[in-house]
């Protein structure tokens, strides 16, 4: 009995073994719910050429754009589970728009897997060189000193850059006022202008113009220093827990295999540690943490949670 029971266990697991071994054996589809030449969209595309050369399965990289991302990332919500299709989500579609948006098409986490973590953009909060502040607590002292007088730019309503003013508020507890742009290049303008006093954006959109000593850098909007100026604080060393990160990762539909979900992420970090991407990560001014599946999970849940939080504090809805 014990001999029968321990051969059906070998075949049970040999058959497993094959069964992981088979994946993949048709192209794999990534979905990216942006237009093309953002970051999303890139590197889905240095992704997918590197599990082609892995693989030798072709991936095809599909943009769906629309509704802040929900409209591609609904697409995968409803594809089969069976890890050939996948979706290059950012924060805005799993972890903000289930807060932003009444009614979602989509649950960022019951109806997806998250596969990998492909990078965290870092961030700056600056400021306009008239401003007679150095630092962020100076920064706080001069809002409240002055409430509604100072105003920051963003790239739109729910966007990130707007958000991390939003947190900023609520967590420095100061009146500053919400300029919405139509994008991240007229808000720096006006910025550059004087016609706003602040903004809190990604770090290429703004770095050369600090380091031209067009702007002010007072902080990393992330909770750790950036490589670019690690000389420069965080947000966080003076409102602690204070963290406003962009971020893209891979993810695939609900119920999709455990091991392919593996094999995937296993995949995408040995793609994103090679000398060629570390380097382009670098150049968009972002930075990799290798996470497994089941920690970039935990990592998504809780975004989900801190950014609700933001939003229907300051009561914000898409439009």
């Amino acid at each position: 009995m014990r001999k029968t029971l321990a051969l059906l266990l070998a075949a049970l697991v040999s058959a497993g073994s094959a069964f992981a071994q088979s994946y993949p054996q048709k192209p794999i589809r990534i979905i990216v719910p942006f237009a093309a030449g953002g970051i999303a969209d890139t590197f889905a595309r240095s992704i997918g050429q590197k599990l082609n050369e892995t693989w030798s399965q072709p991936v095809v990289v599909e943009n769906r754009t629309g509704a802040g991302g929900n409209i591609g990332a609904e697409v995968v919500a409803k594809s089969p589970p069976d890890g050939y299709t996948l979706v290059m989500g950012n924060i805005g579609t799993h972890a903000l728009n289930v807060s932003l948006f009444q009614q979602l098409p989509f649950d960022p986490v019951r109806d997806f897997v998250p596969v990998a973590l492909v990078l965290e953009a870092d961030g700056l909060l600056v400021v306009h060189p008239s401003i007679p502040v150095a630092s962020v607590e100076e920064l706080i002292l001069l809002a409240r000193s002055k409430p509604g007088s100072l105003a920051y730019g963003s790239a739109g309503i729910g966007t990130t850059s707007h958000l991390a003013g939003e947190l900023f508020k609520y967590m420095a507890r100061v009146e500053i006022t919400h300029v919405p742009y139509k994008g991240n290049v007229p808000a720096i303008t006006d910025l550059l202008g004087g016609q706003i006093q602040m903004i809190f954006a990604t770090m290429p959109t703004v770095l050369p113009h600090v380091k031209a000593g067009k702007l002010k850098a007072l902080a990393s909007i992330r909770s750790s220093r950036t490589k670019a100026l690690p000389e420069l604080p965080t947000v966080s060393e003076t409102l602690r827990g204070f963290d406003a990160n962009n971020w893209i990762g891979l993810f695939a539909p609900a119920g999709t295999p455990s091991h392919v979900v593996q094999l995937l992420n296993a995949e995408v970090v040995k793609a994103m540690n090679t000398p060629e991407m570390r380097k382009r990560v670098e150049t968009e001014g972002a930075t990799f943490s290798p996470m497994n599946a089941e920690q970039f999970a935990d990592f998504v849940r809780k975004e989900v949670v801190e950014w609700g939080k933001i939003i229907r504090a300051a009561g914000i809805t898409a439009q």
